[in-house]
């Protein structure tokens, strides 16, 4: 091999020691998470609630704390309920519904990134 087919060689190792053990697992990217379906907020459980992006167990419960004292009547209305503002409820409105049942999906998915 000529001095030159070494050169290019030594390079390509160096670069995958200095890549390291994750290197592979970057080139394919993190999963990210996807959501499908709608959440009744008039019927949906404390668990049903928690699958919604950014809504942990304690929101999910103050949804719930809301609805016992009133329906909702728009789905616009969760800005009322404590820790739900604007931005927050934008976020979430795709997913949510006041009709038929709790279809709400949540999976990892691989994200592949592009080769150049």
């Amino acid at each position: 091999m000529s001095a030159h087919g070494w050169g290019w060689m030594v390079a390509v190792v160096l670069g995958l020691v200095l890549l390291g053990p994750g290197a592979s697992e970057a080139a394919q990217g993190k999963p990210r998470t996807q959501y499908s379906g709608l959440v009744n907020l008039n019927e949906a459980t404390v668990a049903q609630l928690d699958l919604l992006p950014g809504v942990g167990p304690k929101a999910a419960q103050r949804i719930l704390s809301w609805r016992q004292k009133r329906a909702f009547k728009r789905i616009e209305e969760l800005v009322r309920v404590k820790g739900f503002g604007k931005k927050q409820f934008l976020k979430l409105k795709p997913y949510l519904t006041l009709e038929g049942p709790t279809t709400l999906k949540v999976e990892r998915v691989p994200v592949e990134v592009a080769k150049r």
